[in-house]
């Protein structure tokens, strides 16, 4: 791997357990501000909110930046958002902290991919998706569990503030080692913009916004899912959120090769199988063995998904592939956003914390109902005549 790429790889990975962090220490955050668990989930929405927002509006004001200096200066954010989060004397000042951490992530994803994307050989593009994604799982199976040790010994704050000093570190290594590149386009903004009418695009958003959310449920809540309902230990979490992090890594690059094959078929199958293991994980979510087991399916399912979700983005897209994938991350951190807060319902107007697994695989059934539209229209447009393809 050149160290160009393996800089970006190490800054996915920092932004990653930034994010996904906060799963392993949500009880402990949420003792130490003095607030209940669902309020301290919402600190996953404050963060989606900033990807929502942040995603599409960043990406088309800095659609004519140096590409390197832009990629340094959201790493830079990012950086500042989490030392805000770690200085946050409360739940008020901590959630606009993880909204601005939010902000540039969705940017950064979308110049990675789209670049990779790019420059990939023809029918590898979802593959190469993966090899971008390896710093995502990364986060999850070392960055999440090792994020969460350290809360636990020296305090969720302490986490926080070596998340910044990882990024901070890679950001040194993006500046040495990143070639210098010009900007993703040199046109108008309402020609980026006019992209996002594309039927197609909007239906391969819509596919990674409603597909992730069931699972993205799961995740927010895992640590109480592990601990109140599988009865696990508080110290066994680490060790089980990394089996979640090698199945993964493991997910990542089968989901990779399998929409190299057949993008749409692939990510048809993946969703149901989710849907099936999520199920599963819900009548079992008593039973040690089979939870820790479902833990690992469940991660690599998660991540299976994302190169062909990715890809079929990108391909709709067309002109504007930074903008669509930028939107596409917006459209991932909805459903997180979405997902912070029905899980919180769930929990306190619902049928409780043990329900959500099941809640997960019924949203990824309509996930699933998505695929299977985008896959009708595939196969209508490879038989129908020229002028009547869907628009």
């Amino acid at each position: 791997m050149p160290v160009s790429v393996f800089s970006l790889m190490l800054v996915v990975f920092g932004l990653t357990t930034g994010e996904f962090v906060i799963a392993g220490i949500l009880p402990d955050v949420a003792a130490d501000l003095s607030v209940s668990i669902p309020a301290a989930g919402l600190l996953v929405t404050a963060y989606a909110a900033g990807m929502i927002i942040g995603g599409p509006v960043i990406t088309v004001l800095t659609a004519r930046a140096a590409r390197k200096p832009l990629i340094a200066g959201l790493i830079a954010v990012s950086v500042l958002g989490n030392l805000g989060s770690a200085a946050a004397p409360d739940h008020l000042i901590l959630l606009l902290s993880r909204f601005v951490a939010g902000l540039v992530v969705a940017t950064f994803f979308a110049v990675a991919i789209a670049t990779v994307i790019s420059t990939a050989p023809a029918g590898r593009q979802a593959s190469s998706v993966a090899k971008v994604a390896l710093g995502m799982n990364l986060g999850i199976i070392l960055g999440t569990p090792i994020g969460t040790f350290v809360g636990q010994h020296l305090g969720w704050r302490a986490t926080f503030l070596a998340v910044a000093a990882f990024s901070a570190a890679a950001l040194l290594l993006v500046l040495r080692f990143v070639p210098a590149q010009p900007p993703a386009t040199t046109g108008s903004v309402r020609g980026e913009l006019r992209v996002l009418a594309n039927r197609e695009l909007q239906l391969a958003i819509a596919l990674t916004a409603v597909g992730n959310v069931g699972v993205v449920t799961v995740f927010i809540y895992i640590t109480p899912l592990l601990t109140d309902v599988g009865g696990f230990a508080a110290n066994v979490v680490p060790v089980l959120l990394l089996v979640y992090g090698a199945g993964a890594i493991f997910g990542n690059f089968a989901g990779g090769r399998l929409a190299d094959r057949a993008l749409m078929p692939a990510l048809a199958g993946l969703l149901a199988v989710l849907a099936g293991v999520l199920t599963v994980f819900w009548l079992t979510g008593g039973l040690k063995t089979p939870t820790a087991v479902l833990t690992f399916a469940v991660g690599a399912l998660a991540f299976a998904i994302i190169p062909g979700m990715q890809t079929r983005v990108v391909t709709a897209a067309g002109a504007a592939p930074a903008l669509a994938v930028a939107v596409n991350a917006s459209g991932f951190q909805l459903a997180a956003a979405f997902a912070g807060w029905l899980g919180g319902r769930i929990i306190d107007d619902g049928p409780g914390l043990r329900a959500i697994p099941l809640a997960g695989a019924l949203l990824t059934v309509a996930g699933l109902g998505i695929a299977a539209l985008l896959l009708r229209r595939d196969r209508r447009a490879a038989t129908a005549p020229a002028d009547r393809v869907p628009a």
